[in-house]
């Protein structure tokens, strides 16, 4: 059976002041000279070390999506490691999936955070349900779909108070992202939850690569 850590936890942040970055994001964001996650994404750079978002995004919190144990063979027998997933992000708009593999659960699930730290994402929220005029950013601006393997996942706008109607992976990757109000419908392969996890991300990172539309209520 997998273990689970206590939903939504705090993360335990990384030491900035002994950091010394290895790459030109790095030495900007450690030189605060970046000061928003937002301006590295619109360079279009990818996040390689895990200290630029904890300098960034100072209240990160986390859940632990599956533990799975792993068995491979060595020449002294079998020998067991674990496989942990976890989704990483600060209910604001930002969120990354993390994979972690270690003969033991805890460091595991430190490659994991580690790991999701590197995958973080901005998702886009709004209001675009046309039940819904608030104008709030509590659920997306318009319908997605995103696809991972066989898996596929689709993200509709809800209106406010809804909550999230979807599979209990999607819930935990939308409720770390910061999304309150979701329809959600998914096919394929939805018992993989590395897969649903993946598929979800691509939704949510589709919403970026649009074009605001006339009738966008973001």
């Amino acid at each position: 059976m997998a273990r689970r850590r206590r939903r939504d936890e705090r993360v335990r942040m990384l030491d900035i002041d002994a950091w010394a970055p290895k790459t030109e994001i790095g030495k900007l964001v450690k030189n605060k000279e970046i000061a928003t996650i937002e301006e590295i994404f619109n360079r279009g750079k990818p996040i390689l070390e895990p200290e630029v978002v904890d300098a960034l995004l100072p209240e990160l919190e986390a859940e632990t999506l599956s533990v799975s144990p792993t068995q491979r063979t060595t020449d002294s027998g079998r020998k067991m490691s674990f496989r942990v997933i976890v989704v990483l992000g600060d209910k604001k708009g930002h969120v990354g999936i993390g994979v972690g593999k270690n003969d033991e659960v805890k460091p595991a699930i430190d490659y994991a955070m580690l790991d999701a730290r590197k995958n973080l994402i901005s998702v886009k929220t709004g209001c675009g349900s046309w039940e819904c005029k608030c104008g709030t950013p509590h659920s997306i601006p318009r319908e997605v779909r995103g696809k991972y393997g066989s898996t596929e996942v689709v993200l509709k706008p809800a209106p406010k108070g809804l909550g999230l109607a979807a599979n209990s992976v999607v819930k935990k990757v939308l409720t770390i992202a910061g999304v309150k109000d979701i329809w959600s419908f998914s096919r394929g392969s939805t018992a993989n939850v590395y897969n649903m996890a993946m598929a979800t991300m691509d939704a949510l990172n589709s919403l970026n690569s649009m074009k605001p539309q006339p009738g966008d209520k973001v």
